[in-house]
């Protein structure tokens, strides 16, 4: 969702409810300058995306990330 800084600041407790459910980025004379959301969400999609990766338990950090990246 995409709304102005003066609509935020009008209807502040409305968009702390809809950040809950998806990212709401504000902008300022055209340009977005932030980006609410909810961080339990963000956690929930990077463990998501963290899953499977690491099949053997033996692997070292650098390991794991070397093998992320060849997933791409």
């Amino acid at each position: 969702m995409l709304i102005t800084a003066t609509e935020l600041k009008a209807n502040m407790g409305r968009y702390l409810d809809v950040a809950s459910d998806e990212d709401i980025f504000v902008s300022r004379k055209g340009k977005i300058i932030v980006k609410i959301s909810n961080p339990a969400k963000d956690k929930v999609a990077m463990l998501d995306s963290l899953v499977g990766i690491a099949e053997d338990v033996n692997l070292s950090a650098e390991e794991a990330r070397a093998e992320r990246l060849t997933l791409k």
